[in-house]
């Protein structure tokens, strides 16, 4: 695609944060994923502490991929889709594995984005991808900042496209080099994304 210039590192992880209007946005784009996508997605969708895991549930249900929310100290594997679950921090191991954390919030969120995004950003370097979409705070664009500092891709949601422009406007006022796309753009590029590797 001409929005992201190919690079000569390849991604080895792909971390999405999004709230408000997340439900619709991660239903355009997770189903959108082939079934031989190979690289492990990691999502925190701002949820209230008792939701009921439907997200996973819904998207499963609708995806090629595996869709589940993560358990603690679970290894991280490529081709599944992760979703931090409710009412905790989702972050990234040096053993490549997922831990869970009741630390206190950060921008009002638990599990926050910026947790996240900062976590992979020191494991993954540049081989990191993070995708910031629709929200209504500025949870993500301190985390994609360090994503970006550390040599990954940075791409965020057009905010004419989002349901709530504030997150992605908040990110591309962090990261002003980031690839600005809507989200069929966003799919296009993640399918993609394996055979512009090997290219």
């Amino acid at each position: 695609m001409k929005f992201i210039e190919k690079s000569t590192v390849e991604i080895r992880c792909i971390v999405i944060g999004v709230s408000a209007g997340g439900f619709d946005a991660l239903d355009r784009l997770v189903t959108k994923l082939p079934l031989d996508f190979s690289f492990p997605v990691v999502i925190v969708q701002h949820r209230i502490a008792d939701n009921d895991g439907y997200l996973a549930q819904h998207l499963n249900l609708k995806s090629a991929s595996v869709v589940k929310e993560v358990i603690d100290k679970e290894p991280i594997c490529a081709g599944i889709v992760y979703i931090a679950p409710p009412d905790y921090h989702l972050l990234i191991e040096r053993g490549l594995y997922f831990s869970l954390s009741k630390d206190d919030k950060v921008n009002y969120s638990r599990p926050s984005i910026d947790v996240l995004f900062e976590s992979a950003a020191d494991i993954y370097r540049q081989a990191c991808l993070g995708i910031i979409l629709t929200g209504k705070n500025q949870d993500g664009s301190m985390g994609l900042a360090q994503i970006v500092a550390a040599g990954g891709t940075a791409i965020v949601q057009d905010p004419q496209s989002a349901i709530a422009s504030e997150m992605p406007r908040a990110a591309i006022k962090k990261v002003p080099t980031a690839a600005i796309l809507n989200l069929s753009e966003i799919a296009d590029y993640l399918t993609s994304l394996e055979k512009r590797q090997k290219s």
